[in-house]
């Protein structure tokens, strides 16, 4: 009778060990998220076609690429068009250009967010709260070609800028011709873009902190900057450096289409980049191998730059992607 109890309470036991493994397991998980699968499938599917299946296409950058003779025809030149590009005179001022206006980019661009979101939390009208949020938040929502465009417009020769200059006993300003002006007017607008964007996350991280904190500083009689900076700050650490991490790639990913709609050759001293500098040679010259292979350094120093925070906010014991 014993054994037979044993054996008995053993096959429960395996039965029940199996059950809750079943659960845990992913097939469990797609059976019973079977519908959040299905919506998340058309993205994934969109990222696969968009993102993955078109990087096949990096092997031109080590072909000479012919439109007639298609990716597996073209003959193999190795690495002739990387080296090209480094006795390019072009190469040196191209990749000046995309570190420093990403550099600056991130050292004056990356604040202004933290900071609005910090302002904002700091009003207790839910009303003014609400209002100064929609009105940070449009200019996103605002095209990049409009953008450049109002740009253009207000400091135009003509411009209301100008305008104003010249009632004040000023001589006009020609800003989109002169290339002193171009990193200021780019990294300007930027901020005005993505402030009110870029604090979203921070406000949601601000959310999280512990309401009692604020209490018992109040108590304790903590003025405004010592709770800002001893209980706001320190709360928004973790997301402050995980977002930092990602723009860190963004030094050499400058993006081509606000550059493109600003610059003229006039300003190429300073305004030519990378992104700018492969869609010359790559579409208007119709070099597309040359075009990739540079593409495809780009891209590697990208990777190589946020790797590299990566393993830095590691190092310092802070919160890290992996």
């Amino acid at each position: 009778m014993n054994i037979e109890h044993n054996e008995s309470v053993i096959a429960s036991a395996t039965v029940k060990r199996s059950g809750t493994q079943n659960k845990s397991g992913w097939l469990y998980d797609l059976r019973r998220n079977t519908n959040l699968y299905l919506m998340v499938l058309p993205g994934l599917i969109g990222f696969i076609v968009f993102h993955y299946i078109p990087m096949y296409g990096i092997i031109i950058a080590f072909k000479q690429y012919d439109l007639v003779l298609g990716f597996m025809e073209s003959p193999w030149v190795g690495f002739k068009h990387f080296q090209s590009f480094f006795n390019d005179p072009y190469a040196v001022r191209v990749i000046k250009n995309t570190l420093l206006l990403g550099f600056y980019s991130l050292l004056i661009g990356f604040w202004p967010p933290i900071i609005l979101a910090l302002l904002l939390n700091e009003l207790t009208w839910k009303r003014w709260k609400k209002f100064f949020q929609s009105i940070s938040y449009l200019p996103h929502f605002i095209a990049m070609v409009v953008v450049v465009g109002m740009m253009m417009d207000f400091l135009s020769i003509n411009g209301v800028v100008n305008s104003i200059l010249l009632s004040m006993g000023f001589d006009k300003i020609a800003f989109f011709n002169e290339s002193g002006y171009f990193r200021s007017l780019y990294i300007g607008s930027g901020i005005w873009q993505g402030i009110g964007w870029g604090s979203i996350l921070y406000l949601a991280a601000l959310t999280g902190i512990d309401p009692e904190q604020y209490e018992a500083s109040y108590i304790d009689g903590a003025s405004r900057l010592q709770r800002i900076w001893h209980i706001s700050l320190p709360g928004m650490l973790p997301t402050i450096t995980i977002l930092l991490i990602l723009h860190a790639s963004d030094i050499i990913n400058i993006g081509f289409e606000k550059v493109y709609l600003m610059t003229n050759p006039a300003i190429y001293e300073v305004g030519d980049v990378i992104q700018t500098y492969v869609y010359r040679r790559g579409i208007v010259d119709r070099n597309f191998s040359y075009a990739t292979a540079v593409g495809l350094l780009n891209s590697a120093a990208a990777f190589l730059i946020l790797y590299t925070a990566n393993k830095a906010s590691r190092a310092l014991k802070q919160n890290s992607l992996w």
